[in-house]
């Protein structure tokens, strides 16, 4: 049977299988997760994860990537996971909440879940009926209105690959942003994105088998990528090709026409704030000055660039 016939594959009566009980980011954590595809993986395999690109994944597991880094935003979410979950409880005092272990799905193991909470239908047999995921945000960027299902794309597939995983329909996503402000979110399973994530994720797996290296693109993480691979320096010249040679150069040239460009832009806008604090149009801002000393520092621009 072929990758895709078996990502497609129904998945049998049995539940998820149990891997074990692990500390996000610990080295037992990564190690299950390295033969197989987890939650917040399946989005770098889309090609819509922030993080991660295709790429820089792909050379992980091929084990020639270190594991990422914890960064800042990574290791306030896991110490506000707790409060964030607790908060949860509190407003939901119906419902039984568990932690969760590592799991993987029965017929696909390489497809990874690590929920942060269970719903279960009660301690003694654990067994879950739906999921909690916590996140934290600087913004409400991204974040729709609360009680609906809109949120980040890249967290939505992460919610889906889990309820695939164990066979449940409802994830409950609750977000703390900016530090003060608490909302929930509720993702419910689709068949459709559901299928389309396993195909996908299948195909990848496939790759990383018959070591068939994703293209370059344009993702910050796949030039980090790039970039740790190589070990060391050879005092030596090689030979690229023009095409090569040309599109460096002519995207060095749009680069610096588009700094260029946004110097001026910002210029024009700047100016016109004067000593205001945020431009806005049709109600809504554009970019925020900032001020030391009494002076302009910086125009820091809305996260939401849209004109419509």
């Amino acid at each position: 049977m072929t990758d895709t016939a078996l990502a497609g594959a129904q998945a049998p009566a049995a539940g998820p299988t149990v891997l074990g009980w692990f500390e996000p980011g610990s080295t037992d954590w990564h190690t299950a997760r390295a033969a197989g595809i987890g939650g917040s993986e399946i989005a770098a395999v889309l090609g819509i994860s922030p993080y991660e690109s295709r790429f820089s994944l792909w050379h992980r597991k091929q084990g020639l990537l270190a594991p990422v880094e914890e960064s800042e935003e990574m290791y306030w979410g896991k110490v506000h996971e707790p409060g964030i979950c607790a908060r949860f409880e509190q407003l939901h005092p119906e419902l039984v909440i568990d932690s969760s272990p590592t799991y993987s799905h029965s017929a696909r193991p390489w497809q990874i879940a690590n929920p942060d909470r269970l719903i279960v239908t009660d301690l003694a047999t654990a067994l879950p009926t739906a999921i909690i995921e916590a996140k934290t945000a600087r913004d409400e960027h991204g974040w729709g209105k609360p009680g609906t299902d809109e949120i980040p794309v890249h967290y939505r597939a992460q919610c889906l690959w889990y309820l695939d995983v164990l066979g449940l329909t409802t994830c409950h996503v609750a977000v703390l942003i900016a530090g003060s402000e608490y909302r929930e979110y509720t993702v419910e399973h689709d068949k459709a994105e559901a299928l389309l994530m396993r195909e996908a994720g299948a195909e990848f797996m496939r790759t990383v088998r018959q070591h068939e290296r994703p293209d370059i693109d344009g993702h910050t993480a796949t030039y980090a990528a790039i970039k740790a691979l190589p070990e060391g320096q050879d005092d030596i010249d090689i030979e690229v090709s023009a095409e090569r040679r040309d599109r460096y150069f002519a995207a060095l040239a749009a680069a610096k026409q588009a700094d260029e460009e946004k110097r001026a832009a910002a210029g024009l806008l700047l100016d016109e704030i004067g000593t205001g604090r945020r431009a806005v149009c049709e109600r809504r801002t554009i970019a925020t000055r900032t001020v030391r000393d009494g002076r302009t520092y910086s125009l820091q621009p809305a996260r939401n660039r849209s004109t419509s």
